[in-house]
């Protein structure tokens, strides 16, 4: 019999996850009916139309690095892995300008012991001293810093609304079902020691019979998984973006993060940059009309000025705000079943990853759902 999947969520995750289950090999697999519940079509609120779209290499943990170079393998071959009979191939705009991150005294061990990791499992990592750093590139002024780390190849940024728009089509040329309808309950039953999710309600009072359920809800997961009596520790953080301009060209930049948390990288003919909050200052679901403006002047621009003089004439052009899907946890994702309920799937807590995961955990999930275990990275240690 087909089985009825419910995906709450329609952005990167949830339209990743939807694009591989209803791909031939899965449905051999498993046949599925595979509908996205998605309640705003336009995305405006969505993390993945709002962020900063990036790449990375330079994770901490053997898992990380594997999603993220299953990733970049699927990045470079848009065109192709995403194309849809018919249609103009999607263009994603991949820059593999990789990313510096920079380190004072303090932290040069932490750079060293995570670079190990990254060139034990191939990642194309450099270690830069101060003088290597000033002699690359001539616009940074490396005062403070120790060491710096710089991806040569799989690292850099993308057209994040493009990847998700060429997943979305992709699901739905194969045929997924996109519904502009809000969830908002779960009608459970006892299943043995754990529950067991039967319809899934919706705001206009409908339900939808589900055999499989998969929470890819984003900012607002946790609200999600309380339906089935779970707490998961997902927030959703306000982040600030700011689109500047500076007369002046930097030479091969790359994404750059300094140890104050602050963040850069090109953007068409300027630049955009980026902070974390102080934990005082984070508070879960602020508004996302009303960006952090303030900080520019009295945080990012004044960082940024000290560490490349040539931003003491940065332009403001713009901001907007998104949020993290942050996983308070260990900022890591949450993927996978859960015991207390055995057909309810978690695809969550990506904390600002999550479009660079979305292939990996995409095929990952179906994996789990059509074939009843992971085959082609094992995201067990994010369950």
């Amino acid at each position: 019999m087909t089985a009825q999947v419910l995906i709450i969520g329609g952005g990167a995750i949830g339209s990743s996850i939807a694009r591989h289950l209803t791909r031939p090999e899965f449905q051999a697999a498993r046949p599925c009916a595979v509908t996205v519940l998605e309640r705003d079509p336009s995305y405006a609120r969505a993390s993945s139309a709002l962020s900063a779209s990036s790449i990375r290499q330079q994770f901490s943990t053997a898992i990380n690095l594997a999603i993220s170079q299953y990733g970049i393998g699927l990045l470079r071959d848009a065109a192709r892995e995403l194309a849809v009979p018919g249609q103009a191939p999607p263009r994603i705009g991949l820059h593999e300008g990789g990313y510096l991150y920079l380190a004072t005294p303090a932290g040069e061990g932490v750079l060293r012991a995570n670079h190990r990791l990254q060139r034990a499992h191939g990642a194309d990592v450099a270690l830069l001293t101060p003088a290597e750093l000033a002699a690359r590139f001539a616009w940074l002024n490396p005062d403070g810093i120790a060491l710096g780390a710089l991806g040569l190849s799989g690292e850099g940024w993308f057209d994040g609304y493009g990847l998700l728009q060429a997943l979305r089509a992709q699901a739905r040329a194969q045929g997924a079902r996109y519904r502009q309808a809000e969830a908002s309950g779960f009608v459970t039953e006892n299943s043995g020691m754990s529950a067991r999710i039967h319809s899934v309600l919706l705001s206009n009072g409908e339900r939808l019979r589900a055999d499989v359920v998969v929470n890819a809800a984003g900012p607002w997961a946790r609200a999600v998984a309380g339906w089935a009596g779970i707490d998961l520790p997902v927030a959703a953080r306000r982040r600030t973006v700011f689109h500047v301009h500076c007369p002046t060209p930097l030479p091969a930049c790359p994404l750059l993060i300094d140890p104050s948390g602050v963040w850069l990288r090109p953007e068409g003919e300027g630049f955009i940059t980026g902070f974390a909050p102080d934990p005082a200052q984070d508070a879960d679901d602020l508004p996302l009309h009303e960006p952090e403006l303030g900080a520019f002047e009295s945080r990012v621009w004044p960082t940024l000025a000290a560490r490349i003089p040539a931003f003491e004439a940065l332009r403001l052009r713009s901001a907007w705000a998104g949020y993290y899907e942050l996983n308070t946890f260990d900022h890591n994702a949450i993927v996978g079943p859960h015991p207390a309920c055995e057909n309810l799937v978690f695809a969550n807590g990506f904390s600002g990853h999550g479009l660079q995961q979305s292939p990996a955990v995409g095929r990952g999930v179906a994996e789990w759902i059509a074939c009843g275990a992971y085959q082609t990275l094992d995201l067990s240690p994010l369950g």
